[in-house]
């Protein structure tokens, strides 16, 4: 592991996710100018206009993933303003002390509980900035934080089980073109990815966090990311050295803080699928009839016109805008005090919302020309007539080098699947397999491809550039990428 002063010099003129984010919007387009003459018409040509509009397209498409995180950072601004957010992650750090290593595995499992059940993503931004706090509070790096997040519910949504996003959405197509899927298979092959992928990931954080406790010289981190890491999180950690006492207003902030994040996550979950009295308990005072209309609505559906287990984004700002008023109010903040801090929370976070809507952007263009799908295309004539032994990794690279094209899960579970599930049961091998080709390719890719503005918008709220967070994880990359691979053959000579 390189010294910190050796990592320093070597990132200096790397760079930034902006401009790695341009360069690949510029690669795309100039490829479908390419492919265009070859594809027959399947793929149009990118305009300049197409270029110069997709960040402005992206950020209409991204909207409500944009309004997320600017509210988040209104809601995250108030919890600092009153202390609480600083004063009770150095009250966790003490109560560990000794034993901070143990929140690695931990959190890393509960965030692996959310990706394989309802593909926690999006929806994990907000904790990047909490755990890199977090973390260098605890003696480790930001890179241990944004680790714990990324990898921990990309490996639960690389092995999906019941995940809507991932597996719901393939299942739902497959049936659309009249191929019936075994659910008990997808469920367990997706745990066998799960819980083997999480295993490893846990083992590879904690050996760096390890090393980063022992030595502060072994971080990967750069000079400059390190600086912009302890101008943003730094005060937390700071607080550890003190003798800090929660007052009692903090202790009811923190209370309503861990009550937020718990509703939000349920919210996202389709709980009357899973459990009626589950949703029922969560979602008090909706009363149905024996059809399952409404009769009366649930807290939930009051404030956000849903109720608890419909969310999407538009939902979660709604009640992260609402709480961070209430914690305003029980923070003792006067009322101008509100204002300023939400807008400046807000404020601070429009570099990760750019960032987001960049990302977007090139997904947008690649959608608009058709390159997505002719790819797509091409890749099943391609593999057509292979043996199981060859067949599933050859499916596994080419959902992994689509996974690029579309980044999103039940965008990627849409287009695809009516293609290469009929192929799969054409050549006699189990579409359950296929599912989980696709759901294990585009979650490695998940783990790090620039297109996700989940991954890009996270790093740079823990301070940390694409380029490192790259060459942190490369090595775990290829490791699961074979270890997938080969779990995904075995089911799919076996199957």
């Amino acid at each position: 592991m390189r010294t910190m002063t050796e990592t320093a010099k070597k990132k200096r003129g790397m760079p930034s996710s902006f401009t790695i984010l341009l360069l690949l919007l510029a690669i795309v387009a100039v490829i479908t100018v390419v492919v265009s003459g070859m594809s027959g018409g399947a793929v149009a040509a990118a305009r300049p206009s197409d270029f110069f509009t997709a960040p402005v397209k992206g950020f209409a498409d991204a909207l409500p993933v944009c309004l997320f995180v600017m509210i988040l950072g209104g809601f995250l601004g108030m919890m600092t303003e009153t202390g609480a957010l600083d004063n009770g992650i150095a009250v966790l750090v003490k109560k560990l002390k000794g034993n901070e290593i143990m929140l690695v595995p931990v959190l890393m499992l509960i965030f692996s509980l959310g990706g394989t059940t309802y593909g926690m993503c999006e929806e994990t931004v907000p904790f990047y900035a909490l755990l890199a706090a977090t973390m260098m509070a605890a003696g480790f790096d930001p890179m241990v934080g944004a680790a714990t997040v990324l990898l921990g519910a990309g490996c639960g949504c690389l092995g999906s089980t019941v995940n809507p996003f991932a597996v719901g959405a393939a299942v739902d197509a497959l049936t659309g073109v009249g191929i019936e899927v075994n659910q008990t298979i997808i469920i367990g092959l997706g745990a066998v990815l799960w819980l083997v992928t999480t295993a490893i990931s846990i083992a590879f954080v904690m050996n760096y966090a390890k090393k980063v406790k022992a030595d502060k010289g072994s971080t990967i981190l750069s000079m400059q990311e390190l600086e912009a890491a302890e101008e943003a999180h730094g005060a937390a950690a700071a607080e550890v050295t003190k003798d800090v006492k929660l007052t009692g207003r903090q202790k009811a902030v923190l209370g309503i803080f861990a009550f937020t994040f718990v509703v939000m996550i349920v919210g996202f979950i389709p709980l009357a699928d899973l459990s009626q009295p589950v949703a029922d308990f969560f979602d008090a005072g909706a009363v149905y009839d024996a059809d399952g209309n409404a009769i009366s609505q649930g807290w939930s559906a009051i404030i956000t016109g849903l109720p608890i287990g419909s969310w999407y984004f538009d939902e979660a700002s709604t009640w992260f805008f609402l709480m961070a008023i209430v914690i305003g109010v029980v923070g003792g903040l006067s009322e101008k005090k509100i204002v300023d801090t939400f807008i400046t929370g807000a404020a601070d976070m429009m570099s990760v919302v750019l960032i987001i809507a960049l990302a977007r952007g090139i997904s947008v263009l690649m959608a608009a020309t058709g390159l997505d799908v002719y790819v797509l295309d091409a890749a099943a004539n391609a593999l057509a007539g292979l043996s199981g032994v060859i067949f599933a990794p050859m499916s596994f690279l080419v959902y992994f080098g689509l996974s690029f094209l579309i980044p999103s899960t039940s965008g990627m579970a849409t287009v695809s699947m009516p293609i290469m599930g009929p192929l799969a049961a054409e050549l006699g091998f189990a579409p359950e397999v296929m599912v989980m080709i696709f759901s294990a390719a585009i979650g490695v890719v998940n783990l790090f491809t620039p297109t996700s503005g989940a991954i890009m918008g996270g790093l740079a709220l823990a301070k940390i550039e694409w380029t490192t967070w790259l060459k942190f994880a490369l090595k775990l990359i290829v490791v699961l990428s074979v270890v997938c691979a080969v779990i995904l053959t075995v089911a799919c000579v076996m199957i």
